[in-house]
């Protein structure tokens, strides 16, 4: 048997003799049958590594491709590479003769989806998972601000892509991306001295960002060693530098245990330096059932391709169906792929004083695990670097918003990098740096760190406003009642007849009704008290308007009466004052009963107007039938105001013109005022301002008109006769 390693790495060629040695060394393995193998040396060229590949297969004294001269050997299969570059070129030509090709090396997950050939089998899991799990870790330990190195050549581009595209989904930045080259010669480089006092340090040791990836090839991890080392001889000689923290979070893509013997070897520098790093490795695994395969063979070694393609396809089935136990018993299998089905161990390195070291299993990345919870991780485990400030350590651009506050981006600047701004009214924020609206039934705290509970707002029978308001309504209420029982007392006398007894006691009842309906407007609105606020709110002053303006045409049609041979004495009486008040308020109860039969109102909760209150009101259900009884009722008080305006200039002794034009006057003033009022307020207030404006006009009509009549009837009773009011000035 003939295997054929391409590598660039000393440490597997060593391995690989070491495995061919044990197997020819036990007779159980492979009994009468001895191992070898032949290398070749790509040079870390894709160019050579086609050329090595073809003279694997074809070159024994002379090369001749497609071409076996002289040569006794068959290759049946080949290990290698560990670059994907190396990898796809190898496939290239062992593709075409269905040589079974087994790789062990890491590979940029574009890369897979171009080695899709039979012939190609990967021992090693997707490289995609183990991206996927690096962003899980960031994202786990709230890492947002993260540095790359990567080696400076098309893989280290390939892998710096990825990374970009999968921070910029979960909101992570990268603070920087080292591109570094490596080699024995070069590391005076690393730390630029421009002068005797002035020390250039690489960007990771200048960034605040503590969590640091390194991607798979060791030249990176060979080169931040050197890096670190210097940087403390640096610190030494410079005291401006002392404060630049060397204490980083090493995520690394691979182990890192031969670089490090490399390293001690090479620098008898002090490990220390990659202590509490992180690394992905394989999960540990033990192949079933290959002793039995070989045996199963039972080859005869004759010269000959049918036995060789014979073989290789017994091995093709072989690798096609290969399984693995991992270190939790479970069976892995290659994918349709090839590729292995396993996942990763997440180990943390431990560095002791006498430079030795240790690997422990903090975690693992299982790609069978339910989307979301592919990683694990024991952070107890976990043995952070001393010198952090914290531990877990943070890995941010900036320090993380308090609660309260929210991320303000700054202008030029990644958007890991913020200010914080405080949040909004009515919006919070606890540990997620984003504001968030509270619950309709809640508000933001002082602090805006948290809900609570908004309090209820509307006139309680026990708030100050309505303490104010119900006094002052059955105060008007009683005066009213007052006023009514002098005018019943007094019925018949000569200012009481003179000014429509009948009409008068309409008015003062439907004064008092509106001084009474006030109250409907407080306490906790229900649906009762919502159905009859309005309505019988718009009906009653809509009654007391009309018996004014009936009063106001009584006067005139009165005093047009006394003219010898107006025909205007047809229509004295109380009949055309009673159609009058009929007629003016049938309309206004036709308006309310189709308000409520078509949108009646209704109680309802206004959240959103006040912050920290929860509004209880009475929802009108339409605006316009709202706005449609209101405007009937300035309808009627302004033509009451006109035709008592055009009527003030008759003689006084019949005239009560003048005190319902000033009564009128008051009554539209308030009504004006009210609309602006009404619409600037909110909750408790707004309420308060309605009854404030029906109490205000009620009690205008009644002080304007009955007080002078009161006056006379109780102060100045000589007045009160037929002689004075027939009396002309």
């Amino acid at each position: 048997m003939i295997c054929s390693v391409v590598t660039k790495f000393y440490q597997h060629i060593l391995a690989l003799v070491f495995a061919v040695d044990e197997v020819n060394e036990n007779p159980k393995i492979l009994p009468n049958v001895t191992l070898g193998f032949h290398i070749y040396d790509s040079y870390s060229n894709p160019k050579m590594a086609y050329r090595s590949t073809l003279d694997l297969l074809f070159k024994s004294h002379q090369f001749v491709p497609n071409y076996k001269c002289d040569t006794q050997e068959n290759a049946i299969g080949v290990i290698g590479g560990l670059s994907s570059d190396i990898s796809s070129c190898m496939a290239d030509i062992l593709g075409l003769y269905k040589i079974p090709q087994i790789s062990y090396g890491s590979f940029e997950p574009e890369v897979n989806y171009q080695l899709k050939l039979p012939s190609f089998y990967r021992m090693v899991p997707n490289e995609a998972l183990q991206y996927q799990g690096i962003v899980q870790l960031l994202l786990h330990f709230r890492w947002k601000w993260v540095g790359l190195i990567t080696p400076d050549n098309e893989s280290g581009e390939r892998f710096l892509k990825a990374m970009e595209l999968m921070f910029s989904k979960n909101q992570i930045c990268s603070a920087y991306a080292e591109r570094v080259q490596y080699n024995l010669h070069s590391s005076g480089s690393i730390l630029n001295m421009a002068s005797e006092t002035r020390v250039v340090l690489p960007p990771f040791l200048k960034s605040k960002a503590n969590a640091v990836v390194i991607y798979g090839e060791r030249a990176a991890i060979m080169w931040l060693g050197v890096a670190l080392r210097i940087a403390r001889m640096v610190q030494m000689i410079f005291p401006q530098y002392k404060e630049v923290s060397t204490a980083k979070v090493w995520i690394t893509t691979a182990q890192i245990d031969f670089t490090l013997n490399i390293f001690q070897k090479q620098f008898r520098t002090d490990i220390q330096i990659f202590h509490g790093a992180i690394s992905f490795a394989i999960h540990s695994k033990e192949l079933q059932n290959f002793q039995e395969f070989l045996s199963a063979v039972n080859p005869s070694w004759e010269d000959g391709d049918g036995f060789i393609k014979d073989f290789w396809e017994q091995l093709h089935a072989f690798l096609q169906r290969i399984s693995f136990n991992n270190s939790a018993g479970d069976e892995i299998t290659l994918n349709e792929h090839g590729e292995l089905a396993s996942g990763f161990d997440i180990r943390n390195l431990v560095t002791f004083p006498n430079q030795s070291y240790a690997r422990v299993k903090v975690g693992s990345l299982d790609p069978q695990a339910p989307s979301g919870k592919e990683l694990t991780i024991n952070e107890d485990r976990i043995k952070w670097i001393k010198d952090l400030a914290q531990v877990p350590p943070l890995s941010v651009c900036n320090a993380y918003c308090p609660p309260g506050h929210m991320k303000k981006k700054k202008e030029g600047k990644k958007f890991c990098c913020y200010d914080c701004a405080p949040c909004p009214d009515g919006m919070f924020s606890n540990e997620k740096e984003t504001c968030i609206h509270c619950p309709e039934d809640k508000h933001s705290n002082k602090d805006h760190n948290h809900c609570i509970p908004k309090i209820s707002n509307f006139l309680a029978f026990d708030d100050t406003l309505a303490i104010v308001s119900t006094s002052s309504a059955l105060l008007l209420s009683l005066v009213t009642a007052l006023v009514l029982g002098i005018f019943i007392k007094h019925r018949d006398t000569a200012i009481v007849k003179a000014n429509n007894r009948s009409l008068t006691y309409i008015l003062l009842t439907s004064l008092l009704l509106c001084f009474l309906c006030s109250l409907l407007f407080i306490g906790m609105p229900n649906e009762a008290t919502c159905l009859l606020r309005q309505t019988s709110f718009g009906t009653i002053f809509c009654v007391a308007l009309s018996s004014i303006l009936a009063k106001t045409i009584s006067v005139v049609l009165a005093f047009m009466a006394t003219k010898p041979g107006s025909r205007m004495r047809n229509w004295m009486g109380k009949r055309l004052t009673y159609s009058i008040v009929l007629s003016c308020s049938i309309v206004q109860v036709g308006n309310c009963i189709l308000w409520l039969a078509t949108s009646p109102p209704f109680p309802d909760l206004d959240m959103h107007s006040m912050t920290e209150q929860i509004i209880l009101l009475c929802n009108e259900g339409s605006i316009t039938m709202f706005y449609s009884v209101l405007g009937y009722m300035g309808f009627l008080a302004i033509v009451s105001f006109i035709v008592a305006f055009l009527a003030r200039k008759l003689p006084d002794s019949f005239n009560e013109a003048k005190f319902i034009t000033f009564s009128m006057l008051v009554f539209c003033s308030v009504w004006l005022s009210f609309v602006p009022t009404y619409l600037s307020t909110r909750g408790k207030y707004m309420v308060a301002v309605e009854i404030f404006s029906i109490l205000a006009s009620s009690a205008g009509l009644l002080g304007c008109i009955f007080s002078p009549k009161c006056y006379i009837i109780l102060v100045k009773p000589e007045l009160n006769n037929r002689e004075q009011l027939i009396r002309r000035k």
